[in-house]
């Protein structure tokens, strides 16, 4: 069989830089082993697999080692295919997924995506995390889903070389490193996660609905320009809401065509 591929870099305005991530919309699911196949062949980041369901979409994405509940950056590419491509008429898509149904709205600048807050909690280091980061964070928080280390600014951040085999030794799929922004940003942060075969995800759509809560009390403020400073690089518009996190961004598509399955 054929199907259509699309291949786009999210939270960017420019081509070869945000997150690269393929879409493919099914008339429905193949085989989960077939999916992970196809993802693993894609080898990006993420794959997102597309299906109508009465007007709206289900939703799955896969990294090339296993799928995920949650994914910013290829829901934000998902919706950009379905408005611009598969039904350029619309305004809105809703998509339903392993975290809940994911309302997209566009813009005027690109699309608006709204995504369930991450809280987290204060932990102390977890065994390696200072190791593997090569730096002493000045504090470490957790949820079910991820570590999040704080630094004392963003050129450290940037600047951080860590061991990625210590990271996938710890116990969470993944590890956010946050500071303070410089310039015009709010905040800035990278985002590791080996354990799922992304050794650093260049910008992160989930890690935003963690970040954002936690900025939301240190800054005092609710909204924020983010940037997730990964080789390519990344912005997102963030705001916390009494329902969850939008995450706003546009893409630039890069590759449409068909795979032979």
């Amino acid at each position: 069989m054929r199907t259509p591929i699309f291949q786009l870099d999210a939270f960017t305005n420019r081509r070869f830089a945000g997150n690269p991530a393929a879409v493919m919309p099914m008339s429905s699911f193949l085989g989960d082993a077939t999916l992970q196949a196809i993802a693993a062949e894609n080898n990006l980041a993420e794959t997102a697999f597309l299906v109508p369901e009465g007007g709206d979409y289900r939703l799955r994405w896969f990294t090339p080692a296993t799928e995920v509940p949650l994914c910013g950056h290829a829901t934000l590419a998902s919706a950009t295919v379905v408005m611009e491509r598969l039904e350029p008429a619309r305004s809105r898509v809703v998509f339903h997924s392993a975290s809940g149904p994911l309302t997209v709205n566009r813009v005027q600048a690109g699309y608006v995506m709204q995504f369930p807050a991450r809280t987290a909690e204060p932990v102390p280091a977890p065994p390696g995390l200072a190791e593997a980061l090569g730096v002493v964070p000045m504090a470490v928080f957790a949820n079910a889903f991820n570590y999040m280390a704080l630094l004392a600014n963003a050129q450290a951040v940037r600047e951080l070389s860590p061991d990625i085999a210590g990271i996938a030794r710890l116990d969470r799929g993944g590890l956010i490193v946050t500071a303070p922004g410089d310039g015009v940003y709010d905040f800035v942060s990278r985002y590791f996660a080996p354990a799922k075969g992304i050794p650093e995800d260049p910008v992160t759509g989930a890690a935003h609905c963690m970040l954002t809560p936690y900025w939301a009390k240190q800054l005092n403020k609710k909204e924020f320009r983010a940037f997730q400073a990964s080789r390519r690089g990344g912005e997102v518009i963030c705001r916390l809401t009494e329902s969850g996190v939008e995450l706003e961004g546009s893409c630039v598509f890069y590759l449409e065509g068909e795979v032979e399955i």
